[in-house]
């Protein structure tokens, strides 16, 4: 039963961490290796609405979201829009930004074991004989609403549906009048949004550190890889495979292995699968 609550809370983790990375390549194929930035970002905005501003809870929150959107937005619009289409350029100029943004508050102060942002509702629950705090049950609920709705927009809505159109083939989107770069900026957005309600979530679990963003972007990126780049149903598969895997080797080995499993579901999906369980990339050719 320990493994089966925390395997779900761990799953959901991973998929609130990497759906915002795997929004902005499905529809636009740039892969935001700022991603982490954007998520500890976040949270020291929080942090600083709450501790400076002193805001309700709530409405910091929503500032910080709204924040990050724009931040992540102004990344593409004034900086990687220029690099589109060049798969090198846009890594080392992505992970760039996000270096500076990391160093850039580690430089500024933010560090140390200090910065924590307050739990939804605190206490705890007995579930089937495991106990569970309420702002891991929180994380379930905000991760399963966000699948839903992200689901429901890109079904129902028509700046969802031109979204997907421009995720499953952007030279007949085009054709149709879809604004290639319009919808990448508001994928970014979405993107950065989704990284940043990720931290709102889950940065109440422990503490505010720069080393974070490196950790979510790895999960991340661990994540699409083996779902599939681009796959928002492979994100979501992929965070159950790793996370009850993570979990499994807590049990049966020890914590500090959480990450190797990560690497390893890295390596073992490009030596066997490249293109991830749900990804459409082109698999190796044979050499004649």
């Amino acid at each position: 039963m320990e493994i089966l609550v925390y395997g779900i809370v761990n799953s959901v983790t991973l998929a609130l961490m990497a759906l915002g990375f795997t929004l902005v390549y499905g529809i636009s194929g740039l892969p935001n290796f700022a991603h982490g930035a954007l998520y500890v970002i976040t949270g020291f905005i929080v942090w600083s609405l709450l501790n400076t501003l002193h805001l309700p809870y709530p409405l910091a929150i929503g500032l910080s979201l709204a924040i990050t959107g724009l931040i992540g937005a102004g990344i593409y619009y004034f900086i990687l829009i220029r690099i589109r289409g060049m798969a090198t350029s846009e890594i080392i100029a992505s992970y760039a930004i996000g270096l500076a943004i990391l160093e850039g508050l580690r430089w500024g102060g933010f560090k140390g074991m200090t910065y924590t942002l307050p739990a939804f509702i605190p206490g705890s629950l007995n579930l089937g004989g495991v106990e569970i705090d309420f702002q891991r049950i929180a994380v379930v609920v905000i991760g399963a609403v966000v699948m839903a709705l992200l689901w429901l927009f890109t079904h129902y809505n028509r700046v969802g549906l031109a979204l997907r159109g421009m995720a499953q083939d952007e030279r007949a989107a085009m054709m149709l009048g879809i604004d290639s770069d319009r919808m990448a900026v508001l994928a970014m957005f979405l993107g950065s949004v989704l990284a940043g309600l990720a931290a709102v979530a889950l940065l109440p679990l422990g503490n505010i550190v720069v080393e974070a963003g490196y950790n979510v972007l790895i999960m991340a990126i661990a994540v699409c890889i083996v779902g599939g780049l681009g796959s928002w149903v492979g994100a979501v598969v992929a965070a159950f495979v790793i996370g009850f895997a993570q979990i499994l080797t807590v049990v049966y080995l020890e914590s500090h292995f959480q990450m190797v499993v990560a690497i390893l579901a890295i390596i073992v999906t490009l030596i066997l699968k490249p293109s991830g369980l749900f990804g459409h990339q082109k698999e190796l050719e044979e050499r004649v």
